[in-house]
C-alpha cells in the first residue's frame, strides 16, 4: 500500500470499520452524501468490498503527502481533513478543507502523483478506495462512474470559486462565504448548519483566505458586535444568515 496514514498503518479490507465496527457502507448515514443514491444493496456490496478502512488518523497525522505516488482516493466517515501544498519558496498554502461524507485526493489524478498533502485537523477515521478497483467498478456501475464524475466537477466549481474569491472578493466577503459553506455541508449531513463547530484553527482559516491572522479575528469580532454571528472558540452560531448572504454577495 503506497499511501500512509502517519506512518504506514496497515488497513483491513470489508465491510466492518475499526473507528465504528457496527457501520458498514450500506448503512453508514454519510452514505447519501458519499455514495451515489441510486446505487443498489447488491451494487453497494461490491462497492464496500473495495474500500480499505485503517485505524484512526491522528490529528496533525498525514493521510498522504505531497509528491506521493497516487494510487487511491479517500471519503472522510469522521473528523475533519485539510489539503496543503507547499510552493517552491517552502510557503504552505492551504486548499481545501474535507468534512465527513466528503471525497479528498483526487488532485493526483492528472500526473499519478498528489500534488497536495492530507492531515487530520483532528483524530479522523478514513475510508481508503483504491482508484484501479474505483475505475473498473464504475465501467460497470454508470450511476457509480457518473457520481464520481460529479464530485470531480465540483471540485473544480469549488476551486474555480476560490481563486475569484481570492483575487476580487473583499477579506468580509470572503470570511462570510466560508461560514455560509460549512453551514451547508454540515445541514447536507443531517447536523445543524446554524449552531456548529470549525476544526481548523485560525490561522489554517486566514491562509485558505489568504488573509492574515488579525485580519480574520478582526472580521470575527465585527461580525459579532452586528449579532451577525456568534462565536466561542471555535464553536460558531450564525444568528443571521440573511445579513451573512448579503455580505457574501450570495443571492
Amino acid at each position: 500500500m503506497s499511501s500512509t496514514y502517519g506512518e504506514r498503518i496497515p488497513v483491513t479490507k470489508g465491510p466492518q470499520c475499526r473507528h465504528s465496527p457496527s457501520t458498514s457502507c450500506g448503512d453508514c448515514r454519510l452514505s447519501g452524501i458519499c455514495l451515489p443514491i441510486a446505487l443498489q444493496e447488491e451494487e453497494v456490496a461490491r462497492l464496500e468490498d473495495i474500500v480499505n478502512r485503517g485505524k484512526p488518523v491522528q490529528k496533525s497525522h498525514t493521510v498522504y503527502h505531497q509528491e506521493q505516488e497516487f494510487s487511491a482516493v479517500y471519503a472522510v466517515r469522521v473528523g475533519c481533513i485539510k489539503t496543503v501544498r507547499t510552493t517552491q519558496d517552502g510557503k504552505e498554502q492551504v486548499t481545501g478543507f474535507y468534512f465527513p461524507g466528503e471525497i479528498f485526493g483526487m488532485d493526483g489524478i492528472s500526473n499519478n502523483r498528489h500534488t497536495n498533502s492530507a492531515i487530520a485537523l483532528e483524530t479522523s477515521a478514513v475510508c481508503e478506495i483504491p482508484f484501479d478497483r474505483l475505475q473498473e467498478l464504475s465501467s460497470t456501475l454508470p450511476s457509480l462512474q457518473k457520481h464520481f464524475f460529479q464530485l470531480m466537477s465540483s471540485e473544480i466549481a469549488a476551486d474555480q470559486q476560490l481563486i475569484t474569491q481570492l483575487s476580487k472578493n473583499s477579506a468580509e466577503e470572503r470570511m462570510a462565504a466560508l461560514f455560509l459553506s460549512v453551514s451547508t455541508r454540515f445541514s447536507a449531513r443531517n447536523q445543524s448548519g446554524v449552531r456548529f463547530r470549525l476544526p481548523m484553527s485560525r490561522g489554517d482559516i486566514s491562509n485558505y483566505l489568504g488573509l492574515t491572522v488579525e485580519t480574520v479575528s478582526r472580521i470575527l469580532s465585527r461580525l459579532q458586535s452586528a449579532e451577525i454571528i456568534s462565536v466561542d472558540n471555535k464553536e460558531v452560531e450564525i444568528l443571521d444568515f440573511e445579513q451573512l448572504r448579503q455580505i457574501a454577495a450570495v443571492a
